[in-house]
């Protein structure tokens, strides 16, 4: 899936366990559309909380405001607020990111790999 939005503020880098890092940062997406029998189109704003395990330098140009092209796949969380409130977020798991706007185009390469991929050690069953 793709989408298309801004950056809602700077992206930050969070360590987990095993020193992996992901990037966390929101972006905001607007849509509009006319609802039946009116004239006056709706415009809607959804919001995506994004996480992205590839690359952790690229942090550095995920600042708010930015336009974001971001390929990958959507997922839901839902849950119950101590209120009893139904709450939900939509996470987008991001596979492939490429930034527009600002005045600045990075590519992939300009952008430096600090995760170094290994081979399993084991033979693999085929």
């Amino acid at each position: 899936m793709e989408i298309i939005g801004r950056l809602t503020a700077d992206a930050k880098v969070n360590t987990l366990k095993g020193d992996r890092k992901v990037v966390n940062f929101s972006v905001a997406v607007n849509d509009s559309y006319k609802a039946k029998g009116t004239e006056q189109p709706v415009k809607v704003t959804n919001f995506f909380n994004c996480s992205y395990w590839m690359r952790p330098a690229i942090a550095e140009h995920l600042t708010k405001g930015t336009l974001v092209e971001l390929y990958g796949r959507i997922s839901v969380n839902a849950w119950t607020s101590t209120e009893g409130q139904p709450k939900a977020s939509l996470n987008f798991h991001v596979n492939n990111i490429k930034l527009h706007g600002k005045g600045n185009t990075v590519t992939k390469e300009a952008i430096p790999d600090t995760e170094t991929i290994k081979e399993p050690d084991d033979d693999l069953p085929f």
